[in-house]
């Protein structure tokens, strides 16, 4: 019998490899979508690679809009899914000034307060099955925060802190918790990032300029080296808690070990920012 995963933010990037890779491989996929424009587009890319997946239409900032996704959920797999994986996601970068609160709320919105709503809807049936999956889409960024990526970063420092409590407290019940953690990666999210990294009159300008060549000076992998990653998470007997993915996701481990003053000046000098600036 297929195991049924959902996926969230499932029409582009990591979300779409994700979809495809997992129908590819014999799972039962519903993905999700915030409308039916990009459902049917994703639906009919499935199918002319010879794959089915099924979408249902979602707003993970919407409660309501959660629940009758769930709901919908629900009903077509008999009490809910075997695995959810929360990959919806957004960015609004910009310096700590830069970036109005407005923005920095549609984030955690998105980013974390999403995130727990779609769990905590389909942990009962999980509980009740006495097994499931539960894979967390973080980021490398949320291991280390870097300029001009600070609010992105708290809500993936947030939910790693979150995931892991959670993991905690459903040790025995049957439910596996993991978190994913890629670099960079060439999406659409991370080349609108870049292209929005650009506020008029801001006085980090010069400094978002060399943000953008850095992050462009080598070629990120394609979303499906994070696809992967997640299927081994879901087909592990075992999986584990944490699966990193890229270069920058072992650098920002290897950062962590590093005394803060040398990160900090390290990341400082890269973006030019040691010099004083009114």
């Amino acid at each position: 019998m297929k195991k049924t995963v959902v996926i969230t933010g499932a029409t582009s990037g990591i979300g779409r490899a994700t979809a495809l890779d997992l129908a590819a491989h014999g799972f039962h996929v519903i993905a999700t979508a915030r409308t039916t424009e990009k459902a049917g587009k994703l639906t009919a890319e499935a199918a002319e690679r010879g794959h089915t997946l099924r979408t249902v239409l979602l707003d993970v900032t919407d409660p309501r809009s959660c629940q009758d996704a769930v709901a919908e959920i629900d009903e077509q797999t008999d009490g809910g899914p075997w695995a959810l994986v929360n990959n919806a996601g957004i960015v609004n970068p910009g310096a700590f000034e830069d970036v109005s609160e407005t923005d920095a709320r549609a984030v955690l919105e998105v980013n974390l307060l999403g995130v727990a709503r779609m769990t905590r809807l389909v942990l009962p049936g999980m509980r009740q099955r006495g097994e499931g999956r539960i894979i967390q889409m973080s980021s490398a960024g949320g291991l280390i925060a870097v300029p001009f990526n600070g609010w992105y970063s708290a809500g993936k420092f947030a939910l790693e802190a979150l995931t892991d409590t959670l993991r905690r407290e459903l040790a025995g019940s049957g439910v596996r918790v993991s978190l994913i953690e890629p670099g960079t990666v060439d999406t659409p999210l991370v080349s609108g990032a870049l292209a929005r990294l650009a506020p008029p009159d801001s006085r980090y300008e010069a400094a978002y300029d060399r943000a953008r060549r850095i992050v462009t000076a080598r070629k990120p992998p394609g979303p499906e080296t994070v696809a992967r990653a997640v299927r081994r998470a879901l087909t592990a007997r075992v999986p584990r808690r944490r699966y990193g993915v890229g270069y920058e996701a072992v650098m920002a481990r290897a950062a962590r070990l590093i005394p803060p003053a040398a990160v900090d000046f390290a990341m400082c000098t890269a973006l030019r920012l040691n010099g004083r600036r009114r």
